[in-house]
């Protein structure tokens, strides 16, 4: 029966009927332009932000609200493999890694950036003083090794690990760099960042710095790596965070230094430094690293060493001393990743911020001509085409509609007519 001829009923089903197919069609062509990973995302990894303190050092002041987590990426830092959450390595090798107790570790090449292996390398956790490798390379960028800083009774006051810098005695950035590194001292970090101009605006520069190399799992809110509101980084950071601050001549003597003397307080005798990595100390080869603990933090390490030719760092995130004390583990790590000897990588550590799509997508509006071409000529190769392609059938659609129901108006109307010329 043509249209024409049905009931108002049915010309309402007959409009439902055309906008459910409609509608059907576009959510078709809507799976289709976005492919199968629309469909079925993976999930994300459940570390967006670390894990609850187990104290009030995190508590912020009065009025101050708690930061949000760091926002995570549209896509992993390092290649799609860095976000997946347990233990990654490539398939095929002839072993596995070594039992590692941290909840997170990451073992990459120091020269060529590759990661050999992993375990949850962007879950966010607090670094404790493993930060102290940013605060450093940042200090080393914005002062000169031979200025002078005179410690104040504010900085020798700072709680926790100090190296033991006397008031009123003054000392060279490198002395300074020397306590931070060597003895984790934070009563050197807080010196460091006054002559960068404060904490606050240290801590400006040590978040900046940390986004321009790609290290965006990370968020600094003391220079010393104690705990605080907000404090946040991951294995991959800081293993790309190392590797940046190991092209730093000035670091990398640093970090390989065993000990050290600087002044001492007056009248007194000098002030001898050790180091207190067990892996510079003990282990074969290597060239540096960086301790952490804090309640909130539990262990952190750093651990680099060169066999080879092959310069590796490890670093390992919110571990126990236990089955084997941390240090041990990192070793571990090393002799796997100089067994690999490069093969198979799962990833790679960034040298700088990725950027963002939209910065992309600006990016390809502004190129050629050949571009703008290519992106008009394969327009159906797009989430554009199918979406052009579906206002294209609406309109269609519609307009058929359309004259269907003007077509049903008219016959309708006639009807009228005739039944008013039947009645007397």
């Amino acid at each position: 029966m043509p249209l024409s001829a049905r009931g108002p009923a049915a010309l309402l089903r007959t409009k439902s009927t055309l906008s459910g197919a409609l509608c059907t069609f576009a959510a078709s062509l809507m799976l289709a332009a976005a492919g199968p990973a629309a469909a079925q995302s993976p999930p994300a990894c459940p570390h967006v932000a670390p894990p609850p303190p187990v104290d009030t050092s995190e508590v912020p002041a009065p009025g101050v609200p708690m930061p949000e987590p760091v926002p995570v990426p549209e896509t992993p830092v390092g290649g799609d493999r860095m976000g997946e959450c347990g233990v990654i390595v490539a398939p095929g090798l002839p072993q596995p890694p070594p039992e590692v107790t941290a909840d997170s570790w990451v073992l990459a090449d120091l020269d060529s950036g590759t990661v050999l292996a992993a375990k949850d390398p962007h879950a966010r956790h607090r670094p404790a003083s493993t930060i102290k490798v940013l605060t450093a390379l940042t200090a080393i960028r914005e002062l000169r090794l031979d200025d002078t800083i005179v410690v104040s009774q504010e900085d020798a006051n700072q709680e926790g690990s100090r190296v033991g810098l006397s008031p009123g005695v003054t000392y060279t950035v490198q002395q300074v760099l020397t306590g931070l590194i060597l003895q984790s001292g934070n009563d050197a970090a807080h010196a460091l960042a006054m002559k960068m101009g404060g904490v606050d605006v240290t801590l400006g520069k040590l978040n900046a710095l940390a986004h321009k190399i790609g290290a965006l799992d990370t968020r600094v809110t003391t220079p010393s790596g104690l705990d605080a509101a907000g404090m946040s980084t991951s294995a991959y950071d800081l293993a790309t965070i190392f590797r940046t601050a190991m092209r730093e001549p000035a670091f990398a003597a640093v970090i390989g230094t065993h000990n050290a003397v600087l002044p001492g307080a007056p009248g007194g005798p000098p002030l001898e430094v050790w180091t207190d990595n067990q892996v510079l100390r003990s282990y074969p080869g290597a060239i540096g690293g960086k301790t952490g603990f804090t309640d909130d933090a539990r262990h952190t390490f750093i651990g680099a060493a060169e066999r080879d030719g092959h310069r590796l760092v490890a670093v390992l995130m919110h571990g126990e001393n236990q089955p084997i004390r941390l240090s041990e583990q990192t070793m571990r790590l090393l002799d796997y990743g100089f067994v690999l000897g490069g093969r198979s990588p799962v990833g790679e550590l960034v040298t700088t911020s990725p950027r963002p799509p939209a910065a992309d997508n600006a990016a390809d509006a502004q190129g050629t001509p050949e571009s703008g071409q290519r992106q008009s000529s394969s327009m159906f190769g797009t989430v554009g085409g199918p979406l052009t392609l579906l206002v294209v059938v609406a309109v269609v659609l519609m307009g058929v509609l359309a004259v269907r129901q003007r077509r049903a108006r008219r016959a309708a109307a006639a009807r009228r007519k005739q039944n008013e010329n039947d009645h007397p």
